[in-house]
């Protein structure tokens, strides 16, 4: 089943959960849904965060050292599911904290936190067949990344494989801020709308309400991720919520509701 985003664009917000800390990430991933973000993407903290720019990275060490584990993402996920039962939610981890738990053992969980789907950044479609097989048994939706280096059998594989919706990479690299949205994103998007009717959501460097509505010009939905992290980290934990918040409205500025 598609996640649905109930705006044009739709709006993911990424959070390192436990950073600063678990009842701040809590009362942050909150603040988003109430200032209009459709989806919350969890991060679970990883110890080797490789795929991740030097923001999130950061992110992800300070709520590795507070001792963040994969089940306390979970409880977070119970509890935010449960406070705002209409709002999308993806866990989004690395493969490893995944494979420690054990993966049916991992669907089973993310089910009952009330999970949308998950998002495995390691994960690749051609080695997932057990995995997706314990999503189906779930009920979760599989997201994977499309780059605009993919070629064509791997956008067909993964149009047939996702089912919440699929997360295009505006650029090859790793995540961060940047200042314009790379033409290879529309390219990408165009690409998959060939082989998915699925919601197509472009991420990476996504950081003002300027790249918001250009995504929405010819994407489903905008994800934003180190630019809200970047935030998160040089403001107090007490005025974090607030601070996100007044984001999420700026970046909705100008966008229909």
């Amino acid at each position: 089943m598609p996640i649905v985003f109930k705006s044009k664009p739709g709006l993911v917000a990424y959070v390192t959960a436990g950073d600063p800390n678990l009842e701040t990430t809590r009362a942050i991933a909150l603040a988003a849904i109430d200032a209009g973000a459709d989806v919350i993407e969890l991060g679970v903290p990883f110890s080797d965060p490789l795929a991740d720019g030097p923001v999130i990275q950061r992110a992800s060490e300070r709520a590795v050292a507070r001792g963040t584990r994969l089940t306390d993402v979970l409880a977070l996920a119970k509890e935010l599911r449960a406070a705002r039962p209409a709002c999308g939610l993806v866990i989004f981890s690395y493969l490893n904290p995944v494979v420690r738990m054990g993966l049916a053992k991992f669907c089973a969980a993310a089910k009952d936190a009330g999970a949308d789907g998950v998002l495995l950044t390691d994960m690749i479609v051609e080695e997932a067949a057990e995995y997706l097989a314990a999503m189906e048994a779930n009920d979760l939706a599989p997201i994977f990344l499309a780059a605009p280096t993919s070629p064509e059998r791997r956008l067909q594989a993964i149009g047939r494989a996702s089912k919440g919706f699929v997360y295009a990479i505006s650029r090859v690299g790793i995540t961060g801020t940047q200042d314009t949205i790379a033409g290879d994103a529309k390219e990408l998007v165009a690409r998959l709308r060939a082989v998915t009717d699925l919601p197509v959501a472009v991420g990476f460097g996504i950081s003002n309400a300027t790249h918001v509505r250009a995504v929405g010009e010819f994407a489903d939905a905008a994800i934003v991720g180190s630019a809200l992290v970047a935030l998160i980290e040089k403001t107090s934990p007490a005025d974090a919520p607030r601070v996100v918040g007044e984001f999420i409205q700026g970046l909705r500025a100008g966008t229909s509701a």
